[in-house]
């Protein structure tokens, strides 16, 4: 990783770009900013960035849009910025697998944090696999730590989104023991994230259907009532 990180900020209020290219560079990071979908493809092709945050609503390709083609592109993690309120849109950008949101209008403050904390999450999963242990087995899956991929019992890459990544690996690292949503939230996000507990309940979800695991009947992930939730397997550590 470069030493100082690289923030791609896409918004169509130039306010707003202005305001968050001049704080976040006060505080040791490098930002570009687009206006729109069409700016940020251009910018994404000719750039490197560590993390990118992107306004939902944007005039013509939105907030959406760019998202799902970030995916495509690579496994950058997005911070997206949305209107109070807007619980629908911020459900959709998690699904398409954005790993935090904030809602406008909003603290520079509390994205600088964000930002931190999901780049944090970014290096220690890519750093997972420099111990001891390369891969942990679970019912005929392979999660690769240094890889950070996930493989299915026939030995094919199963992509998974960053966010995914590190959920996997949470419920991994406790296996059979039940994790309620807050736990879940502070593994995963911090308490700073608030309760936002639809939030892991979509992620479970996107997360089960990776793993093939029927979410009316699921074995791996399971439901706990009135507690959270468990990953019910054995699992081997290599």
């Amino acid at each position: 990783m470069d030493p100082i990180p690289h923030i791609l900020v896409i918004d169509d209020d130039r306010e707003i770009r202005d305001l968050l290219s001049c704080f976040l560079e006060r505080n040791q990071m490098r930002v570009t900013s687009a206006r729109d979908g069409r700016e940020a493809r251009k910018l994404w092709a000719q750039g490197h960035y560590h993390l990118v945050v992107v306004d939902l609503m944007l005039p013509g390709e939105t907030g959406l849009d760019i998202a799902r083609w970030l995916r495509s592109q690579a496994n950058v993690p997005i911070i997206m910025l949305t209107a109070m309120g807007d619980e629908t849109d911020r459900i959709i950008g998690l699904e398409l697998g954005a790993d935090d949101y904030v809602s406008k209008p909003f603290n520079p403050r509390e994205l600088l944090a964000r930002i931190r904390a999901v780049m944090r999450r970014a290096d220690s999963s890519s750093d997972a696999g420099s111990g001891d242990v390369r891969e942990i087995v679970f019912s005929g899956w392979t999660l690769e730590l240094a890889r950070r991929r996930l493989l299915n019992p026939q030995g094919t890459e199963v992509a998974l989104t960053g966010g995914e990544y590190d959920l996997l690996l949470a419920l991994l690292e406790r296996a059979n023991r039940v994790l309620t949503r807050d736990m879940l939230l502070d593994l995963l996000r911090g308490r700073q994230a608030g309760p936002f507990d639809r939030a892991i309940d979509v992620a479970v979800s996107r997360l089960r259907r990776k793993l093939e695991d029927d979410g009316r009947n699921a074995q791996l992930i399971k439901t706990v009532r009135g507690g959270g939730y468990v990953l019910a397997a054995d699992v081997e550590r290599r």
